[in-house]
């Protein structure tokens, strides 16, 4: 089922950890049509109301290679297709994160400081990204998304170990939905 037959049956909603789409590997964008632009669309308004930072479209059940970010200001709401990491440095810095698949829980993680990112516009237009700080970390946080990852796969195992009670109810709350 295509992105447009989906929407006309169902209402796109936020999953939740323990919901398969959530660990598929997301596919490339081949064609930057009028569905597309209109997935990004609805990923934004998905996004402002669940008041966070950054979407991928597994988030909303579609297995696509499509992340929109809106860190608060004009110049920091955009959307990116197919991004893909091309450079990380190696200076890694820890920092809280939660998720919108995985409510209620924020813990820091490690990653890299400052990356580079490729990726295109809902035109078509391919761009990189040089950024550091807490753009870096939502991209990265994003994309892992679309390889399948969660933040908390990133965490050392006493930590996961620490969070199991709550992972199992938030997999109840994607099973009620």
């Amino acid at each position: 089922m295509n992105f447009q037959e989906k929407s006309k049956k169902e209402k796109l909603t936020l999953k939740y950890f323990g919901e398969n789409v959530l660990r598929e590997k997301a596919q490339e964008v081949k064609i930057i049509d009028n569905s597309i632009i209109e997935l990004a669309e609805q990923m934004h308004k998905i996004l402002k109301k669940a008041d966070g930072v950054g979407l991928a479209a597994p988030q909303v059940g579609i297995p696509k290679r499509i992340i929109v970010i809106n860190l608060g200001d004009k110049k920091n709401i955009f959307t990116i297709i197919n991004p893909k990491i091309i450079s990380l440095s190696s200076e890694l810095l820890k920092f809280e994160e939660g998720c919108l698949s995985v409510p209620g829980i924020s813990l820091d993680v490690e990653r890299p400081a400052q990356i580079i990112v490729k990726g295109q516009s809902t035109d078509g237009k391919e761009y990189n990204i040089e950024t550091d700080g807490l753009l870096a970390r939502v991209l990265q946080h994003e994309i892992d998304h679309l390889d399948g990852i969660l933040f908390i796969d990133r965490l050392e195992k006493y930590k996961r170990d620490e969070i199991r009670y709550e992972l199992k109810q938030i997999k109840k709350l994607g099973k009620a939905n």
